[in-house]
């Protein structure tokens, strides 16, 4: 009996990327829960990198802290631009 693995592979940027996309959710429900407008506090952050925008509420600001502003605004703009 022969069996047939398939190879799976990813990029360790798709895994960043995704990573990044769930932290921006759960830190984007945070706000949502705590009655603030997710967008513009997420923007205020990624402008001034003042955590003091993002609630501590669900951890949420030490969540965003992990990810760094450059690579996801660049992640941001590809996703934009469809690349």
């Amino acid at each position: 009996m022969s069996q047939d693995f398939n190879t799976i592979t990813f990029s360790i940027d798709e895994v960043k990327e995704a990573d990044m996309k769930k932290i921006l959710l759960t830190v984007y429900d945070a706000l949502k829960e705590k009655g603030y407008n997710p967008i513009s506090q997420i923007v205020g952050y990624i402008l001034s990198e003042d955590p003091t925008y993002i609630t501590t509420h669900n951890n949420a600001r030490s969540l965003i802290r992990r990810v760094d502003r450059d690579e996801l605004l660049r992640a941001m703009v590809r996703s934009y631009l469809g690349e």
